[in-house]
C-alpha cells in the first residue's frame, strides 16, 4: 500500500468509499454513525482537497482509503480532559480515515494510523488527537490496539449529525 496527497482525481474514488461505507450502514453490515448526504459526502472530499489535506492510500492502483490529516483541532476538543496538554502548533489530528469496506481486512487502516504518526513526526508536533463516534467500535478497538487512549465521551451535533457521542483520543509520540 503506498499513501500519498490526493489529486483531483482521486476525488470520484474516495467518494466512492464513503458511499460504499454508508451502504454497509444500512444494510446493518457496520455501525459507523455516518448519514448519507450529511456526513462525510463528496464536498467533504473536494474542501480537504482544496486545503491540501486529503490522503489517500492506493493498493494494486486502486484508491483503497483516505483521511484527512491537519492540526484543525474540532470544536468539541476545547475544554477536553486531554492528559497532554499541548500548544496548538504541536498538535496534528487525523479525521474520517476511511477504507473501502471491500479492502477491509488487510491491514490498510493500521497502515494509515503509521503514515499519520510519521507525517505528524515529520511535521514537529508529537501530540496525536482524533476522534470516532462511540457507536463506532471497529475504530475503537483499531485506536486502543495502536496506542490511543480514550479521555472522554462528548455528546454533541458532529458534522451536520445529532446525538453523537463523540469519543475522543489522544496519543503522545514522544
Amino acid at each position: 500500500m503506498h499513501i500519498r496527497p490526493a489529486t483531483p482525481g482521486d476525488i470520484a474514488a474516495v467518494a466512492d468509499i464513503y458511499d460504499a461505507i454508508h451502504t454497509t450502514e444500512e444494510q446493518g453490515l457496520s455501525t459507523i454513525g455516518w448519514i448519507r448526504g450529511v456526513y462525510p459526502t463528496r464536498q467533504t472530499a473536494e474542501a480537504s482537497l482544496a486545503r491540501g489535506d486529503l490522503f489517500v492510500a492506493e493498493a494494486d492502483g486502486q484508491v483503497v482509503g483516505a483521511a484527512i490529516i491537519n492540526q484543525q483541532q474540532v470544536d468539541v476538543y476545547q475544554g477536553a480532559p486531554w492528559q497532554y496538554p499541548a500548544p496548538d502548533e504541536q498538535v496534528m489530528v487525523l479525521h474520517t480515515l476511511v477504507i473501502h469496506p471491500q479492502a477491509a481486512g488487510h491491514g490498510y487502516g493500521t497502515q494509515f494510523v503509521a503514515f499519520y504518526e510519521a507525517y505528524a513526526r515529520a511535521h514537529g508536533c508529537p501530540f496525536l488527537r482524533m476522534d470516532t463516534n462511540a457507536r463506532n467500535t471497529a475504530a475503537r478497538s483499531l485506536y486502543k490496539k495502536l496506542g490511543y487512549a480514550e479521555i472522554g465521551i462528548v455528546p454533541c451535533v458532529f458534522n451536520g449529525i445529532d446525538g453523537v457521542q463523540l469519543v475522543l483520543l489522544e496519543k503522545c509520540l514522544a
